[in-house]
């Protein structure tokens, strides 16, 4: 039986009014299975997204379940009396035994939330506007979730953004230099170890409880954000399997990284890879827009090296995983690890170029 079929079988224990009508795979995203289903109730057509929950990826499903409910709910009370609180917040369908969650024949999670219509998505940011209405979204997320406690929720992918323990992985995929790699990468190792003090702040920072405990969503990229088609307003973060408790700096920085990079994360032409200023001054006043209101003087003071420690952190995974033989990010041929950890190196030295200027 394929995902498709066990999406077929797997739907009819939600709790959904009216008749299966339609049945397509969503492939925007690489890592859960994605469907989207139409259901006619009495002439009244509504959309839900039906995933298979990656336990390669996300081995406490149920765990990422009560994380998400937690967040959803507290954001939900925060826009239940507007207008449009149907796309402000995700809405997880229960299941008929009145779980969040059903657990098919072969041990499989699945999940289902009402689809958000009405919005777009964006791959790549399009304009300065569109980079300050991404802080804005991002900012109005962490300002709804200022007042949830970070150390309630689980922990359901431990030390993701720990730089001490990325490093201790490079040096133990250093010693064991499984197929040959490391003397073909000693530039890259160089320039790595030696900003290794700087890149660990943030985390020493965290850990040590100088910057406070709260709810950080570790992927804050453009297409996680869904924007009013009419006023390009961010109206919706989405995507939530990577909550946990952290430092607000990881979304910063995450957002950051991705936002202002002028290529793609696997460009292999180095010459078209910088930071974009421009981008990052109306992605960060949209964000302090909405945000400045409950963040510390030492939040605030991180976020401009957040970017920096982010796009450290990545470097360090792409160029761990080269050494290691390719055996956690798919690859599309035999190089592209390095050629990511080529970009994210590019990226930080840009930054370190311009940074009295931004």
């Amino acid at each position: 039986m394929d995902n498709r079929e066990k999406a077929l079988d797997v739907i009819g224990n939600f709790r959904i009014d009216g008749r299966l009508v339609d049945l397509k795979v969503n492939t925007q995203g690489h890592i859960n299975s994605t469907f989207v289903s139409t259901f006619d109730n009495d002439g009244v057509k509504t959309k839900y997204t039906h995933q298979k929950i990656n336990r390669n990826v996300f081995r406490k499903p149920r765990e990422v379940m009560e994380n998400i409910l937690a967040v959803t709910g507290h954001i939900g009370q925060k826009v239940d009396a507007l207008p449009d609180r149907d796309r402000r917040v995700l809405r997880v369908v229960f299941t008929k035994d009145r779980m969040p969650f059903y657990i098919d024949a072969d041990g499989e999670y699945w999940r289902t939330y009402v689809f958000i219509e009405n919005v777009n998505t964006y791959d790549r940011i399009p304009s300065l506007n569109a980079a300050r209405n991404l802080g804005r979204g991002i900012g109005e997320f962490q300002r709804q979730l200022s007042d949830f406690d970070g150390s309630k929720l689980n922990i359901t992918i431990p030390h993701f953004h720990d730089m001490n323990l990325r490093y201790r992985q490079l040096q133990d995929a250093i010693e064991a230099d499984p197929v040959g790699r490391v003397a073909q990468v000693q530039e890259e190792l160089d320039f790595l170890l030696s900003q290794k003090e700087r890149g660990c702040r943030i985390w020493n920072d965290f850990e040590s409880g100088r910057l406070p405990n709260r709810v950080t969503h570790n992927d804050t990229k453009m297409n996680n954000v869904l924007f009013d088609p009419e006023t390009d307003e961010a109206v919706c973060v989405i995507d939530l399997d990577t909550i946990m408790p952290g430092t607000i700096l990881f979304d910063t920085g995450d957002m950051i990284r991705t936002a202002c990079n002028t290529a793609e994360e696997d460009e292999q032409d180095l010459s078209k890879v910088s930071f974009d200023s421009r981008m990052y001054d109306a992605l960060v006043t949209g964000y302090l827009e909405k945000a400045e209101s409950f963040l510390t003087p030492l939040e605030k003071d991180g976020i401009k090296e957040s970017g920096r420690t982010i796009t450290q952190i990545m470097a360090v995974r792409f160029l761990t995983d080269y050494i290691a033989g390719d055996v956690y990010y798919s690859i599309a041929y035999p190089e592209h690890n390095i050629v990511r950890a080529h970009t994210q190196i590019a990226l930080m030295k840009s930054m370190d170029e311009q940074w009295d200027r931004f």
